[in-house]
């Protein structure tokens, strides 16, 4: 990135253009920071606070210094502008980043993405209802799940949804709003919206996982992950490692303590308790058990796939092969 493009970055963030910016008190005085990007009501906050409540980052040599974003667009800014060394971000982003030459580089965080929701009662409960339906989409016409979908349904039932369907693009919170109002007649969202949808009685109609799964993917790729710069992990090589193995303590916790959830629920933003044991559930599904070449091999053959339908706008001048470099190469498997 030239000097003049993170100077333009770090003025967006300095003059609001990421509003809710709002660092977080590190541990562990004298300890080399690590500044996390994080949205409040996100799950990445979740494992950040068990991270810091078990001294877990200070016990691996460094000190999480959260800092609270408005959306996940902003995030991205301040990572590009120098402001965070690390954000939540799928690894379709890394891989057009890297496309147009950025060095930015992927390792897991969750498998799960999201799924087609639908009212209890309705007219659409299979990916066949949906032509001449109103669909909305969380996200832009670039979002991993709406790729997944579209050709999920080209492959299975030759359904060109992008033509389709009366589709919606959005904020998740408005279009969950829309589908309870009933202006929608199916919802394809981010998995922490449809667990509170379902726990409000909605159907899932397909996961995004078993999209994946429909489409002939061989393994379970990731889809959302912690992304950093090349550069700044040569640069940085034992806070990263110390920020990995307390990640990785800290989801064994959330699988294992049922204490832990507790003291979380003020960062779920669940209005009920069925909510917030759907979102712990759903949260403990997308926990990655496995990450290696089975994993990474799933996630170009996934690549493939989605670049037919994505074409330039997804992948740049990267054609259809992951570009090199997407997935961190230092990081041990488990």
């Amino acid at each position: 990135m030239t000097m003049t493009r993170r100077r333009l970055l770090g003025r967006l963030v300095a003059t609001g253009f990421a509003a809710g910016l709002r660092p977080l008190k590190a541990h562990g005085a004298g300890a080399p920071a690590l500044r996390v990007g994080v949205l409040r009501y996100g799950t990445v906050s979740w494992e950040l606070d068990v991270i810091r409540r078990h001294g877990l980052d200070t016990a691996h040599g460094l000190a999480l210094a959260p800092q609270e974003f408005a959306t996940g667009q902003a995030t991205q800014v301040a990572l590009q502008a120098g402001q965070v060394d690390t954000i939540a971000v799928d690894w379709l982003w890394v891989a057009r980043q890297r496309a147009s030459g950025a060095d930015w580089t992927f390792i897991p965080f969750s498998n799960s993405a999201g799924a087609l929701m639908a009212p209890a009662r309705g007219p659409v409960a299979t990916v066949p209802d949906l032509p001449g339906r109103h669909l909305g989409v969380a996200g832009g016409p670039l979002d991993k799940n709406w790729l997944i979908l579209r050709a999920y349904a080209q492959r299975q039932v030759g359904i060109d949804l992008d033509k389709a369907a009366e589709k919606t693009f959005g904020a998740p919170p408005l279009l969950a709003n829309a589908l309870a109002a009933g202006r929608l007649d199916a919802l394809l969202t981010y998995w922490p919206f449809a667990a509170k949808g379902q726990a409000a009685g909605q159907r899932r109609l397909l996961t995004v996982e078993d999209a994946v799964t429909g489409l002939g993917v061989q393994g379970t790729p990731p889809m959302v992950g912690y992304v950093f710069s090349d550069r700044w992990a040569k640069a940085n090589g034992a806070v990263l490692e110390g920020f990995i193995a307390a990640s990785r303590q800290a989801r064994d916790l959330l699988v294992k303590d049922e204490v832990e959830w507790p003291k979380l629920r003020p960062l779920a933003d669940a209005g009920s308790d069925a909510e917030f044991d759907a979102l712990r559930d759903w949260y403990r599904r997308g926990i990655p058990r496995h990450w290696g070449p089975a994993e990474q091999e799933a996630a170009a053959q996934l690549y493939q796939v989605l670049a037919l339908v994505g074409e330039p706008a997804l992948v740049g001048g990267g054609g259809d092969t992951l570009p090199a470099g997407t997935f961190w190469q230092a990081a041990q498997s488990w």
